[in-house]
């Protein structure tokens, strides 16, 4: 009481309204200054002390751009952080993957993918000392690139999917087993120790529309942390689906492909015009799902629409189905009552634009208490999880921002989009950020947008890596049972070791003569690039 008094004296010793209105400081840290006295005290443990102080709304709100990581030579369609969350790895159109120590900008290793066209996704193998690295990308190849003791690195394709990868999932804590899926609807279970590539099976529409629509193209899957047996798939329709790896008979007795649980929002069943482009899993088991030309939804568990969900071409089934779960998707009542009923609504985040491509959503904070996602309007999106809250915008590319990965342990964000570099944002802005007027009409529509070609590959004057570089392409071969064979013609030994802050983009003729054109922002592209479309 008494620093809060006579700071207020000191600040306005004249004006006693002016000192009534003057904030007192005991409302800037009513919630700091006690958990840090608890923490000293012992009665607050400081792991949970540090949870708290990286929840803050106001670190969110002093998030400013720290750097930005540059020298890939195409847009950057994945980063990920290692377990420790000292290094960066992100792959791009330009089929390179490096690895950047974000805090000083520096490249630690670069290498050549092995992929023929652009890299959709790259992550470190858990325990693996980040020696161990798994890529997927448009040629449909899913590889394990090895970083050597001497520094230099071999890669193999392990399977090919038929058409594009667009994701893949990593078992948290395992740096062995990892998940695919691609444009051609099947799902694969990868175990490093064995090298071997199992094909569970083809994620397939619902009954009604097997005469038109034989797979559902898959865009997205993520792994339930809290329990890793449990696993979503999503894409070209409206739902995402569940599958618990335990009732995948290894022998292949049994048919897997029936999900054991459906979700989606009541209003988008029957919906053929939309598709799902982002998943992700918070550690309380939440399910977080990111709609082309829609919304974004967060699902508890007691929201599944259980293994069989209601037909939308049959009222009469739908609002039996509907009943058995507390509603009744055929009238514009149900919808509200569903409105009232926390239980069976999801949560909507709502003011981005997600259009254009194929774009991730994630959580963000200590224990996922935020939900951040790009946009077309080329800004980062961040809400409350809880009530789902616009609290922040920032303008993050000059087209689109695709990507977002939240840090391991800190309040940092990696963000990339059609530009070709990568952002990092820290909370080290001295005046808190407000969000502009009108966003969520601000929110700019583009007419039209270049993307990066469907053959990828750029010209030799292009490409970063050095001299010495040479690309076996046996296993590009279409021969898919000759490629899997053939690991030896699949290990690559001259990839760059560059540890300098010096990284040179030497020419090479790698690109088996492919004559690509999209070095730079500015050239036509479809969404075969890092842009994927969604549809």
């Amino acid at each position: 009481m008494f620093v809060e008094q006579s700071e207020s004296l000191l600040t306005h010793p004249i004006h006693p309204q002016v000192m009534m209105n003057k904030r007192p400081l005991t409302a800037v840290y009513n919630k700091a200054l006690p958990d840090l006295c608890n923490r000293e005290l012992g009665h607050l443990p400081p792991r949970n002390f540090a949870l708290r102080l990286g929840a803050s709304e106001d670190l969110v709100l002093r998030l400013e751009l720290l750097r930005n990581l540059q020298k890939h030579r195409g847009c950057v369609n994945t980063v990920s952080f290692n377990a420790d969350g000292d290094t960066l790895v992100s792959g791009s159109d330009d089929w390179g993957v490096i690895l950047w120590d974000w805090e000083t900008g520096r490249i630690k290793l670069s290498f050549h993918s092995g992929h023929s066209n652009n890299v959709f996704q790259a992550k470190f193998m858990p325990h693996s000392h980040d020696r161990t690295i798994v890529t997927c990308a448009a040629d449909g190849q899913v590889r394990h690139a090895q970083i050597l003791e001497n520094g230099r690195v071999e890669t193999k394709c392990l399977a090919k999917h038929q058409g594009r990868a667009h994701k893949l999932a990593v078992e948290p804590g395992s740096p062995h087993i990892f998940y695919t899926c691609g444009e051609d609807g099947l799902v694969q279970h990868f175990d490093l120790r064995t090298g071997a590539a199992t094909e569970l099976f083809t994620c397939q529409p619902i009954k009604d529309r097997w005469s038109y629509m034989p797979v559902i193209h898959l865009n997205a899957i993520a792994i339930d942390p809290r329990n890793p047996n449990l696993f979503a798939v999503a894409g070209s329709d409206e739902y995402a689906r569940l599958y618990d790896i335990r009732r995948y008979k290894w022998d292949g007795s049994t048919d897997f492909g029936q999900p054991t649980d459906f979700f989606c929002p009541p209003h988008l069943i029957g919906d053929q015009q939309v598709g799902i482009t982002g998943l992700a899993f918070s550690e309380q088991r939440e399910l977080l799902v990111s709609y082309n030309d829609e919304l974004i939804y967060l699902f508890t568990q007691d929201m599944g629409l259980g293994p069989n969900p209601p037909d939308p071409g049959s009222p009469k089934s739908m609002n039996s189905d509907a009943s058995e779960i507390g509603f009744s998707h055929g009238s514009v009542s149900s919808q509200s009552n569903m409105d009232a009923d926390d239980k069976i609504t999801p949560q909507v985040f709502k003011g981005h634009r997600n259009c254009e491509t194929v774009k991730g959503v994630n959580f963000f904070g200590p224990k996922c208490e935020y939900v951040v996602s790009g946009s077309d309007c080329g800004r980062i999106f961040i809400w409350k999880k809880k009530g789902g809250q616009l609290i922040r915008v920032m303008e993050a590319d000059k087209h689109v921002v695709n990507c977002i990965e939240s840090h391991p342990h800190t309040m940092v964000l990696a963000s990339s989009g059609i530009e070709n570099d990568i952002k990092i944002w820290t909370p080290k802005a001295l005046e808190k950020a407000t969000l502009p007027k009108n966003i969520e009409q601000r929110v700019h529509v583009f007419d039209h947008l270049h993307w990066f070609t469907i053959g990828g590959g750029y010209d030799d004057d292009d490409v970063m890596f050095d001299d010495d570089y040479e690309v076996d392409t046996s296993d590009n071969d279409d021969d898919d049972e000759e490629e899997e064979d053939d690991d030896d013609d699949n290990d690559y030994s001259d990839y760059i070791n560059d540890y300098d802050d010096d990284y040179d983009c030497d020419d090479v003729d790698d690109n088996n003569g492919v004559d690509d054109k999209n070095d730079d922002n500015g050239n036509d592209d479809n969404f075969g690039g890092g842009c994927n479309d969604a549809n």
